[in-house]
């Protein structure tokens, strides 16, 4: 099963080790598992995320999946702009992903989703190319990445197993079934 040939890299914004660790977590496990080829994360640098989430990549497949810690959002997203990309913003307060969602998946530019933290600055709103709303009721922000990547990629990324896993689920009606493999070690670095 192939996916389009844009890349898309999440972009969390804020990240406040304390208080956002599980949350963050969350949304790179989700970044991950529904197709997106990196994760970003912005604010106070926080080395057991990476380290979490390298070890999932390890394991689980994915390898090639960057994780990387970044200064500022503002200039991911400038950077990003100004190499023909496109950035779209989740936000209740967007537009409906059902009004919006062709456009982006018909554009050949890659994506990069921001995701927000703790009062999101009015700023990002119009440097966004997209405000999407999955629905306009206060939710979570791996709920909304969840939901947009499932949508952006049409639930096509749900069905890869990735070559580098060294775990893969037997799916099954009742219980847990696991294979175990040995795929061709790589290192990982993060930048």
């Amino acid at each position: 099963m192939n996916l389009p040939e844009w890349r898309t890299i999440v972009l969390r914004i804020n990240h406040r080790p304390e208080r956002d660790k599980r949350l963050t977590t969350h949304l790179g496990l989700t970044a991950r598992a529904f197709g997106a080829q990196g994760f970003w994360i912005t604010g106070l640098r926080d080395p057991n995320i990476i380290k979490s989430l390298l070890q999932v990549c390890c394991q689980w497949g994915h390898r090639a999946f960057s994780i990387q810690q970044k200064k500022s959002w503002r200039e991911c997203i400038r950077t990003w702009k100004n190499k023909d990309g496109e950035v779209i913003h989740l936000t209740m307060y967007g537009l409906h992903i059902d009004d919006v969602i062709p456009r982006i998946r018909a554009s050949s530019l890659d994506k990069l989703v921001v995701v927000g933290g703790p009062k999101v600055p009015g700023e990002l709103y119009t440097l966004a190319d997209y405000n999407v709303a999955i629905g306009h009721q206060p939710h979570s922000e791996v709920a909304a990445l969840a939901i947009f990547l499932d949508r952006l990629y049409q639930g096509n990324s749900l069905h890869i197993v990735p070559d580098d896993a060294e775990l893969v689920v037997e799916p099954t009606a009742h219980g847990k079934r696991l294979q175990e493999r040995t795929p061709p070690k790589e290192d990982k670095t993060v930048q």
